[in-house]
Formats: C-alpha cells, structure tokens, sequence
C-alpha cells in the first residue's frame, strides 16, 4: 500500500529535483503558465480499434461534437489520433490517417480549439499542421529529425514520448536493467537538444506509459511500474521542460468502474508534478485536478502574512 512514508522518501532523496521549474510555453495565441495551474488534454481517437469506446469518433462531425463537449467540459487541447497502438488493431497508412485528421483538425482549428496530433508518421504531420494544428504528439523516434524540422518551420510545439522502439507500434519488452527515470532522462536529454538545434522552441515531455511493450502485459507489475514513475516524475523536470502523462486505465482492477482510473492516477501523477493531462475523461479527471488544487491554496494563504 502506498503511504505517507514513501512519499516522504522520495522527497528525501531528490530535494533538488523538487524545486525544479519548467518552461512556459505559448501555444495557439495562449500562454500556458504551468506554475499557476495544469493543462488537460482531451483525446478522441479516429480508429475504430480504440479500445476506449468513448472517445472513439467514426465520423468528422462526430469528432467535432465530442471536441467541442470536451472543451466545455474543461479541456485545454484536444489531442486527434487515427490509428490505435493496440497491438492487434488494424495499420493506419499515411493516406488513411491523413484523410480522417485532417478535416476535423482543419473544423476545430477554425473554431478556434488548440489541437494536437498523434503520430509518427511525417507527412501525416505536415498534412494536420498545414490544417492547424500547434502540437505535434510524436509517438515515435525514427523520423524525429523530420518531425522537429516539421515543427520549427510552424512554430509547433513537441511532445516528445519515451519510446524504446521505432514507435508505439513497434515495440518489444521495456528495458528494466537500469532506472527507468534515468533511461528516460537520458533519452529526453539528447532528443531536447537534438530538437533545439533543430530550431524546435516549444517542448513537452511524456514517458510513455500507455504504450504495449510485452513484459508489462502482468497487470500487477504494469500498474507498480506506471505508478512508480507518476511519482518520480519531478525528477524529469530538471530537464526545464513540462511533463505530460497519458493517463492509464487498470482495467483488471477498476472493471466495471473502469472510467474511474485516469482520475486516480491522476492523482498519482499530480503528486510527481506533472503539468499537461491526457486523458478520456476530461470531466472526472478536471474535478480531481480542481480538488487537489484547493489544499494548494489554502496553504498558499494560511502562510500568507
């Protein structure tokens, strides 16, 4: 069981990493100030293979629809995908995925919603950004130079995800010989400055944790490892970059009540100072955000004078 004393060592062992601040980033026409408050990011999956039946969108004007409930709902940035990373979900090709982003992308831009796209696939990414997209969510690493540069010339921001692999599509078992934040640190750290020379100005950074690699299938295992690394979060942002998380869903233990699993981890990741939420659940995990904020606050003012 999680308490008060592991929390406590954490702290203990990486006080410096605690303080650590991250950049501001513009985004959109907004300026998103992650010390004052946390970003949620919606997502709406374009695939019918998506396994989270409520954010699955068969049609653009169903994606529009759900985009602009979401946003009513509280979400910041609408993240569009169009191919699932399920490992038996049918391949998207560059020509599908392009036809399903980039009407809806082009419909929300217009409407004035700040949108992200997943993908690994270049020009799926230059056909959304010419449509209007300001975020591009990389879920890959062997086309990372052309996705920077993609990104530099429209002045989009990065979200760099942890991969061990080609992309989300293709990977094996998670290397667990060393410290995973540190593998992650280390890989963050050469991409950032990679993505920089690059001309890229605007840089997220996600570890990755909803992705399928085959030793992380023992559900035990995976949800001590995905909490784990909620927790050492903070210790990412001495990169000076915000970190994003995918919230999971621990289906083997929530069940029937799976669609109250991104709200706690949620939590989990909040404690690690993570700033930017992707989530399914905008409505659930922006009330737990809300709550955790008010004891924020409210030693904020009992240490005023």
């Amino acid at each position: 069981m999680l308490a008060i004393e592991d929390l406590a060592a954490l702290a203990a062992d990486f006080p410096d990493a605690l303080k650590s601040k991250v950049a501001r980033l513009e985004l959109g026409g907004r300026v998103f100030d992650f010390a004052l408050r946390p970003a949620i990011m919606g997502v709406i999956n374009l695939s019918p293979d998506s396994w989270y039946r409520e954010s699955v969108c068969l049609s653009a004007d169903h994606a529009v629809r759900r985009a602009r409930v979401m946003v009513a709902q509280g979400a910041d940035i609408v993240d569009v995908g169009a191919e699932s990373s399920l490992a038996h979900a049918a391949r998207a090709d560059e020509a599908l995925q392009t036809g399903r982003l980039v009407p809806v992308v082009r419909t929300l831009t217009e409407a004035g919603i700040l949108v992200s796209v997943e993908t690994y696939e270049p020009a799926v990414a230059k056909a959304c950004l010419g449509a209007g997209a300001r975020i591009l969510n990389v879920t890959g690493t062997e086309h990372a130079d052309h996705l920077f540069k993609l990104a530099a010339e429209h002045d989009a921001a990065i979200i760099m995800c942890y991969v061990q692999g080609r992309n989300v599509r293709e990977v094996g078992d998670f290397d667990f010989s060393r410290d995973p934040i540190q593998l992650m640190y280390e890989f963050f750290a050469k991409q950032t400055e990679h993505a920089l020379k690059t001309g890229v100005k605007k840089i997220v950074i996600d570890p990755g944790l909803g992705f399928y690699y085959g030793n992380l299938q023992d559900s035990a295992f995976r949800v001590r490892h995905q909490m784990r690394v909620f927790l050492n979060t903070f210790r990412l942002r001495t990169l000076g970059w915000p970190v994003c998380h995918a919230l999971p869903h621990a289906f083997e233990y929530f069940g029937e009540e799976v669609r109250c699993a991104e709200p706690f981890f949620a939590v989990m990741a909040a404690l690690g100072k993570t700033v930017i939420f992707r989530t399914h659940e905008v409505p659930r995990t922006k009330a737990v955000l809300d709550t955790l904020a008010v004891y924020s606050s409210d030693v904020t003012s009992r240490q005023s004078p």
